[in-house]
């Protein structure tokens, strides 16, 4: 309920009437809004750039709309590569060390600290 609050306070959901006991009433504009919102983030849309999807969420703007999917694109495309840099890197440095197993210095270690294995 704390992240619905946040997303009302950003402006990202509109505040829902109060019913009996200052209990809020969310309708189903609200739900598909916060559903809208949790799915942009889990494809990596960060919260401003949601919070430009929905004023753009008329989809009559498509140049925009497009503009942002591809930097996210982008950006996705850098961290995987970045991630399989680190995947290649820790994959030799686990060779490294059931290779060396008798060294006094364990690569891995020797690795992230920057110094050369005994």
């Amino acid at each position: 309920m704390e992240t619905v609050r946040y997303y009302e306070r950003r402006g990202l959901v509109p505040q829902p009437g109060r019913g009996l006991g200052s209990i809020r009433r969310y309708g189903s504009d609200h739900v598909s809004r916060i559903r809208f919102i949790k799915r942009a983030q889990a494809l990596g849309f960060s919260l401003e750039e949601v919070e430009t999807l929905l004023a753009l969420e008329d989809g009559t703007d498509r140049r925009s709309i497009r503009r942002i999917a591809a930097a996210r694109l982008e950006e996705t495309k850098r961290r995987i590569a970045d991630l399989r840099r680190i995947e290649h890197v820790l994959a030799h440095l686990l060779h490294e060390c059931e290779a060396h197993g008798k060294s006094p210095a364990c690569p891995i270690i020797a690795a992230i600290e920057e110094r050369e294995p005994s």
